[in-house]
């Protein structure tokens, strides 16, 4: 049994490190896109929860009603901020995971245009020796029919 040639079990290696990159780039992606989805929830709740307080301000609310919807509209901005800090994060985390996943295309990409080029030089090769077989081949039953008339 031959073993495979170091280009290949660097092809090997590569796509096992490409497979790792697409993976972490596509779990990053995911959670930035869980981040985004619990923002726009909490935008969307907050305005709302801003709407039916303005909607009870026109009816008219005492004082204590007026200050718990305002206190509630505080904490919702702050949660809102805090999440668009989370979003930030998480965005920078899946732009920096994406020059790893490139990097590893195309230290692939390379690997696999190095294979194909060795395979293309095995196959000419090959073609020669067939050739030359073929050749050797023919000159012999040559020199035998050439024997045999003489």
């Amino acid at each position: 049994m031959t073993q495979p040639s170091p280009l290949k079990t660097l092809i090997g290696l590569a796509e096992e490190e490409l497979d790792a990159a697409a993976q972490k780039l596509g779990r990053l992606q995911r959670e930035r896109a869980e981040v985004e989805k619990q923002l726009d929830a909490l935008v969307t709740y907050r305005a709302e929860y801003h709407r039916r307080f303005n909607e009870a301000a026109r009816l008219g609310m005492d004082a204590g009603s007026v200050r718990n919807f305002q206190a509630f509209i505080t904490t919702l901005d702050q949660a809102i901020e805090q999440q668009q800090r989370l979003l930030t994060q998480a965005t920078a985390r899946v732009e920096a995971a994406k020059p790893e996943w490139l990097s590893s295309k195309q230290k692939l990409g390379s690997f696999e245009v190095l294979q194909t080029r060795q395979d293309e030089v095995a196959a000419r090769q090959e073609a020669r020796r067939e050739q030359r077989d073929t050749d050797e081949y023919s000159a012999r039953i040559a020199r035998m029919r050439a024997a045999q008339h003489s």
